[in-house]
């Protein structure tokens, strides 16, 4: 078992061969404490290991703030992409027009905020974040931290709102030509007019018989919507975490361990 400053040994190598491209970048230090002075020199490589790390880490191998940020607006455009492709499809069920032209799509589809919120909003804040992860100079990279917070609220409200009108889509149910009693019309058959109503989401059985027009309606709208869903709501939670990480920015630089320090001797 290792012990000491042999864990110690042991822990810089490991963080040194994962931080270099190979092992002959990585700077020998002391061996374990000897029999006969244990305490000068554990105390000493201890001493030296924190040396060497604060030498690493001060020289800036590990970018937090601008690596954080390229990664999110990176991770933002697919999911961008995927939003503006499912509002699309809402407007054409199973690629018909005639309903759009007719007005016979659901309500919550014509908002359009897979377009507009969580397509086009989220595309240009992903722009930004990409883009403004290079930016150089102290000064500069905050200044470009501070907008990207304002950049980051934006995106967040408009992937909130896709996430949330998505949500009530989802409860509401398909716009569909439904057979009722009193004849065919075109209505929101599984729309609850009180907090008793069953959700349709939870009896597929029904699905099939409940419309009419389009075919499969209910499958269509259920499948794209939590598309929908759950890919605003994924880009709600990249750009509040991207806003936490802008600030760090503001505060801290490109990244924490880029700042110069000292070591302390022991």
């Amino acid at each position: 078992m290792l012990k000491g400053a042999g864990m110690c040994h042991f822990i810089y190598h490991i963080w040194c061969l994962r931080m270099s491209s190979s092992s002959s970048n990585c700077v020998e230090i002391l061996d374990a404490p000897s029999a006969s002075s244990p305490s000068s020199n554990y105390r000493y490589s201890v001493g030296t290991i924190r040396t060497r790390l604060l030498h690493h880490l001060s020289n800036g191998r590990v970018m937090c703030v601008a690596s954080c940020s390229r990664c999110v607006g990176v991770s933002l455009v697919p999911l961008a992409l995927l939003c503006i492709l499912a509002n699309s499809l809402l407007f054409f069920p199973w690629l018909e027009g005639r309903y759009l032209l007719e007005g016979h799509v659901t309500r919550e589809a014509t908002y359009g905020t897979g377009l507009w919120a969580s397509g086009f909003l989220v595309l240009v804040g992903a722009r930004r974040f990409i883009i403004g992860s290079s930016k150089t100079g102290c000064c500069g990279f905050r200044t470009e931290m501070l907008f990207q917070v304002g950049s980051s609220c934006v995106a967040l409200t408009a992937a909130a709102l896709c996430c949330l009108v998505s949500a009530s889509a989802l409860v509401n149910g398909p716009l569909c030509l439904h057979n009722s009693t009193q004849g065919q019309a075109w209505v929101a058959p599984f729309r609850r007019t009180s907090s008793q109503d069953p959700v349709y989401l939870y009896d597929p059985a029904l699905w099939a018989s409940a419309c009419e027009e389009p075919r499969s309606a209910v499958l269509w709208h259920v499948v794209l919507f939590t598309v929908l869903a759950a890919s605003s709501g994924l880009q709600a939670l990249l750009c509040a975490a991207h806003t936490l990480n802008s600030m760090c920015g503001i505060v801290f630089g490109r990244g924490f361990r880029r700042n110069k320090v000292s070591p302390v001797s022991v």
